[in-house]
């Protein structure tokens, strides 16, 4: 992949930034959490082991052998690690081609593994935003866009809130040291604003309540 996105001016823009715009902070997806959360590897390997453990336990049922009847699960085993090493692997090169950049005054996505893709997101269309951050440090920053700002969630997936179809709200993925980088970006937004530094709303891992209504009002809208 080496050489792939020689012919961005710098790296993860599309071009150089105006006069009077700033790099604030660079960053990538880490591939493990993103891999957990987007594309859900230890789920997949928790059903192959139940499968595993299922057809053992059927053999066993069916009268096979101790040994046997384990000999048949273990094909359900190879089979999981199959899936998951590919989930691996896709979330690897994902994350190797992907970049967020927050600058003064907006933030870009550069994303796509086969086909390169960009999505500038200026901060007068952000309306609100919040973070959740993990027990590793790492975490995800998604995005409400103000109702008339749309993106196709099929085309910024997995770089997109899940399942927020109708109005997508593109996200930071399993970035590390989530809350520092949501605090660079609070700081932009309510500089762009011309209004004083506030912090995005933070959702614990484990809670029930929504992101939205976590985030909403939170941050100040940089369109006012």
């Amino acid at each position: 992949m080496s050489g792939e996105y020689d012919f961005e001016p710098i790296r993860g823009l599309p071009a150089q930034l105006p006069t009077g715009e700033r790099l604030l902070w660079q960053g990538e997806p880490q591939w493990w959490p993103f891999a957990q959360r987007a594309l859900h590897v230890r789920k997949v390997a928790f059903y192959f082991a139940l499968l595993a453990v299922g057809r053992a336990a059927l053999g066993l049922y069916d009268g096979l052998p101790l040994l046997a009847a384990v000999h048949s699960g273990l094909w359900m085993v190879l089979l999981g690690a199959i899936a998951c090493s590919v989930l691996g692997l896709l979330a690897w090169l994902i994350c190797r081609t992907t970049v967020y950049s927050i600058t003064s005054k907006r933030l870009v996505l550069r994303f796509g593994v086969a086909i390169q893709m960009s999505i500038n997101v200026p901060f007068k269309v952000i309306e609100s935003a919040a973070v959740k951050t993990f027990s590793d440090g790492s975490g995800d920053i998604p995005l409400v866009l103000s109702a008339e700002e749309r993106i196709s969630y099929i085309v910024t997936w997995p770089h997109v809130r899940p399942w927020q179809m109708a109005r997508p709200e593109p996200m930071l993925r399993g970035i590390a040291d989530a809350a520092a980088v949501a605090e660079i970006l609070g700081d932009a937004l309510a500089k762009a604003a011309d209004q004083p530094k506030q912090h995005l709303a933070s959702a614990d891992a484990d809670a029930a309540e929504s992101w939205r209504a976590a985030g909403a009002g939170q941050l100040a809208s940089a369109a006012s």
